[in-house]
């Protein structure tokens, strides 16, 4: 991985693009830290320093994403994180509506389209989310109530409510598109996929400061031995991530004109984790629900159902709680995979352009094994989404400390970085062989 990247430095259009991927990364990460208009950064911080890394629910791992925005409700607060869920909500409603079915078919024009639907979602979604996050900033509710004596958005300064919570909604919906546009631009003229790459960036950015909390709390002797289970982690990440089944693919020759095409051989490669990483968010967003209902009631006097709640749906560390994360992450598994990979649809592509997978005939009966080859490995995948998503609420137990909850190194942040940074490598790679090969070709 080193090699590729010396050998892309010294390639001077490769080189321009790494540059260039840095210096987005560098403008995303002053946005991250700059303060909002009307929120008082000084407040922020004592409140910060008071919960001492405490969790605060499905909040923390929000923040997590925004690389430490969100708490903070800097100008890019929401982060990538509304660009995500628009995407996600474009891709479930393109099995079910018509009309996205068919620009997906339409190539490149249709993805244009739907591309462009996606950016004004996600502008919608930054109005709704940067409203509700102010909200809860007002209410105290961000932090759960802990950090009344510092408001964050203070009143009493002259200008109405009403225009500086405007204010800070138009900013943070700004702050949105900002980051929309500066993720193109990596993808456009960077290296990577953009989206990708900046949530990469800031859960990197929270890694030094989480590592230096373990030693603090905790000492060397932990702080050594949760390293060596971050390295084994990554490993057998990089493992699964890169494992796949190569369903071999045979075209038959076909005359056309007076040229014959086809008689090659291929694969189809069904990855292990087919669905990415997209059933652990679908998991932690569901099991959040238990908690926002808690807000509705009165929490001076709970009663057995709400404690019930708090100690089995809430709390982290219940074996309760912990078996439905697992069990909802195997559940989304099977579904995006099976909204997503279209085994019929492979089937009749192959059939249409004279493929078949050899001992198998066309159509329906390569639909049928291709059903069956992929119900298989999507087992081992949801087992191993699910074993890597709670593995932070192990650590959560075994340190006994809160702040752990969202754990960096495990669960959907090592998902993302070991996924982002594999395909980053490939990306150059293949860039760099094409250029290896362009005398040849000459």
């Amino acid at each position: 991985m080193l090699s590729a990247f010396l050998s892309a430095f010294r390639t001077p259009d490769l080189r321009k693009k790494l540059l260039f991927t840095v210096g987005i990364i560098a403008v995303y990460r002053l946005g991250a830290t700059l303060p909002s208009p009307g929120v008082s950064y000084g407040n922020v911080q004592k409140c910060l320093d008071t919960l001492q890394g405490q969790s605060t629910g499905v909040l923390n791992l929000l923040d997590l994403f925004s690389g430490g925005a969100l708490l903070q409700l800097s100008v890019f607060a929401l982060g990538i994180m509304p660009y995500i869920t628009a995407s996600i909500i474009l891709q479930l409603l393109t099995v079910v509506i018509p009309r996205l079915e068919h620009l997906r078919k339409e190539g490149q024009a249709g993805q244009a389209k739907i591309t462009q639907y996606t950016r004004y979602l996600t502008l919608g979604l930054g109005i709704l989310q940067s409203s509700a996050f102010v909200a809860l900033a007002r209410s105290g509710q961000l932090f759960q109530n802990r950090c009344d004596q510092f408001p964050i958005v203070p009143e009493g300064t002259g200008i109405p409510n009403w225009l500086t919570l405007s204010i800070l909604v138009m900013t943070m919906t700004a702050g949105t598109g900002m980051v929309m546009w500066l993720g193109e631009l990596i993808t456009e003229r960077g290296v990577g996929n953009g989206m990708s790459v900046l949530i990469f960036t800031s859960i990197a950015a929270r890694l030094p400061s989480e590592g230096w909390k373990i030693k603090t709390n905790e000492g060397w002797a932990k702080f050594a031995l949760v390293l060596a289970l971050v390295l084994l982690v990554i490993t057998a990440v990089c493992f699964i991530e890169q494992a796949q089944r190569r369903i071999p693919v045979q075209y038959a020759k076909r005359m056309i004109g007076r040229r014959m095409y086809g008689g090659t051989s291929t694969y189809i490669p069904l990855k292990v984790n087919q669905a990415g990483v997209i059933p652990v968010i679908f998991g932690s967003s569901l099991l959040y629900l238990p908690q926002l209902g808690l807000q509705f009631f009165d929490q001076t006097d709970p009663g057995k159902t709400q404690a019930w709640i708090q100690n089995n749906l809430v709390n982290p560390s219940s074996p309760i709680y912990i078996a439905l994360y697992f069990l909802l992450i195997i559940f989304f598994t099977y579904f995006y995979v099976s909204i997503t990979f279209n085994p019929t649809e492979v089937a009749d592509n192959m059939k249409k352009y004279g493929g078949f997978v050899p001992g198998i005939r066309p159509g329906k009966p390569t639909a049928e094994y291709l059903d069956f080859i992929l119900s298989r490995i999507t087992l081992p995948g949801a087992l191993y989404l699910g074993i890597v998503a709670i593995l932070p609420n192990f650590f959560f137990i075994w340190l006994n400390s809160q702040q752990f909850q969202n754990f960096p190194f495990g669960g959907t942040a090592v998902l993302i970085m070991v996924g982002v940074g594999l395909e980053t490598v490939k990306q150059i790679e293949s860039q760099l062989m094409q250029r290896n090969y362009e005398g040849f070709l000459r």
